[in-house]
């Protein structure tokens, strides 16, 4: 507690940090102005009614900061940019130019980055459609001229742009990662909304549920940094080697392998796959076709969040994912290779093939605990609902595992930083 108060009072008295730190909060502030600036052809009533029925929707406004709740000009958020990221870093893997583009330093991650923004333009596109149309379906928006349509697709096309260079600004110019941090402050900003909301209908029957589950929150937490923070070290070992007049030392290293390697990405992409079918179904049961209605009314009810079969299917997509997107990052080929190519050696293990069997043996043990893990994180509002029998409240694994991880970073970043400066009284 003595250190965090040193660092607290190191950070106060650094000028430069605190620069950094109010243009963020400055940042910020715009960003929660823009999240209540509204596009004006929806009605906003029909439409909280809605999002207080569909969880794929619910999820979308939890990363929006309330932007999509409230339909402003950055309804979409940072959704296709992180898609755009996600799909560019799985390219770079299938791809070899771009993974060699990748490593080139500041250029290649400015052309990495350049790539991104082209391709975050189609699919801001395609999902502004997508909300066009499902909102049409609803009622919730009334028929528009082709000038308003093209009118609203920019708008929100616009508002995704706007925030992404936000997130370039902080990133630059604030603290920490300027994407995480406008996700962290639109998770943040969402909970004492939802908090007041179930606070409105909790009665003396529910108090000792709340408690319950406030305990359970911040056991959850605790879980959360402990995993997070969790890193299985292999040491490798490097014997004295001669080349040309120069004789390099040996030296002991170890090779860091974290038990939760793929991040919340996993969750991403199985939210996206298992709440697919339900977004089909609700929209097929409004067509006039009974066949069609019939097949909507079976994935709609099949695919009920609330219900075994979607918490099932979810926790065998997250753990699926999970070794796909660890496999990816981590080819134990490449490492056992760059060991041997520098002359080092796992103890007790040959180089070459038996050290690349050694990486696989332990990488599948430690990602399926990280594995269970993401899971668990990813069904826990639904089973914590089910215990506490609070619907209102559900604070989403997803959303609790970006913020404790946002905030490690930051902190971390922040001891960097602090760290330097200390530094800085033996260069002068």
């Amino acid at each position: 507690m003595k250190e965090i108060k040193e660092k607290i009072q190191l950070l106060l008295h650094d000028e430069k940090l605190k620069r950094k730190a109010l243009f963020t909060l400055v940042i910020f502030l715009f960003f929660r102005i823009f999240a209540f600036l509204p596009v004006s052809v929806i009605n906003l009533d029909k439409l909280r009614v809605l999002f207080s029925q569909n969880q794929f929707l619910s999820l979308l406004d939890i990363f929006s900061g309330g932007t999509l709740v409230n339909f402003s000009v950055m309804a979409l958020g940072l959704n296709p940019y992180i898609n755009a990221s996600i799909i560019l870093q799985l390219l770079s893997v299938i791809f070899p130019k771009l993974e060699k583009l990748a490593k080139e330093g500041e250029y290649g991650r400015f052309k990495m980055n350049q790539y991104t923004r082209f391709l975050t333009v189609p699919l801001t596109i395609i999902q502004s459609v997508g909300i066009f149309v499902l909102l049409k379906n609803q009622k919730i928006i009334g028929a528009l001229s082709p000038v308003e349509f093209f009118s609203f697709i920019l708008t929100l096309v616009a508002g995704t742009f706007i925030l992404v260079w936000f997130g370039e600004l902080i990133s630059e110019y604030g603290l920490g990662n300027g994407i995480s941090l406008l996700i962290f402050v639109g998770i943040v900003g969402r909970a004492p909304v939802v908090f007041g909301r179930t606070l409105l209908v909790i009665n003396q029957e529910l108090f000792f549920n709340l408690l319950t589950f406030t305990v359970v929150s911040i056991l959850v937490i605790g879980l959360v940094v402990f995993i997070n923070e969790a890193v299985r070290k292999i040491p490798v070992y490097y014997a004295k080697r001669i080349k040309g007049n120069r004789v390099y030392q040996g030296a002991t290293n170890y090779l860091p392998l974290k038990l939760n390697q793929a991040g919340v990405i996993p969750i991403i992409f199985a939210v996206s796959f298992v709440l697919f079918p339900q977004l089909v179904g609700n929209s097929l049961k409004y067509v006039n076709n009974p066949s069609l209605a019939g097949i909507g009314s079976f994935l709609a009810n099949t695919f009920n969040p609330s219900g075994f079969f979607y918490n099932f299917f979810y926790f065998l997509l997250v753990i699926g994912f999970t070794f796909f997107y660890t496999v990816v990052v981590f080819n134990p080929q490449k490492i056992s290779e760059e060991i041997q190519k520098y002359g080092g050696f796992i103890p007790g293990i040959r180089p070459g093939v038996m050290t690349k069997q050694y990486l696989e043996k332990i990488l599948y043990k430690v990602t399926s605990a990280g594995a269970l893990f993401l899971g668990f994180i990813a069904i826990m509002p639904s089973i914590i609902s089910a215990i506490t029998n609070i619907q209102g409240l559900v604070i989403g694994g997803t959303s609790i595992l970006i913020v404790v991880s946002v905030v490690l970073e930051t902190f971390k970043t922040i001891e960097a930083q602090l760290v330097m400066k200390s530094y800085d009284k033996f260069v002068k």
